[in-house]
């Protein structure tokens, strides 16, 4: 058998091309800053002005928040900028974890 009868007699492969979104990297995620019995009021603002570039009343909101309800969502959006603060709040020894927005 020559290889030109061979070859004509293979199936040529369909090739299916296509781009699915990935739905988990569109959905937003959330910084949020857990209460915790050691650190100051006063550092804890310092911090969200430095991370974030707060002013001193936003960061004092969110700081009380953090006291009187145990946490507070500090930003939301792209999951790898989400990372990227709860990995500088974690550095300044905040309690900080990411959640799915709903």
């Amino acid at each position: 058998m020559s290889p030109d009868i061979l070859y004509s007699t293979l199936a040529t492969p369909i090739l299916e091309e296509s781009t699915d979104l990935d739905e988990r990297l569109a959905t937003p995620w959330k910084v949020i800053v857990l209460n915790d019995p050691v650190n100051l009021m006063n550092y804890v603002v310092m911090v969200f002005r430095k991370v974030f570039g707060y002013n001193d009343t936003k960061a004092t909101k969110h700081m009380m928040e953090v006291h009187e309800l145990g946490k507070s969502v500090l930003w939301v959006g792209e999951r790898e900028q989400a990372e990227n603060y709860a990995y500088q709040l974690q550095r300044w020894r905040l309690q900080t974890i990411l959640e799915k927005d709903d």
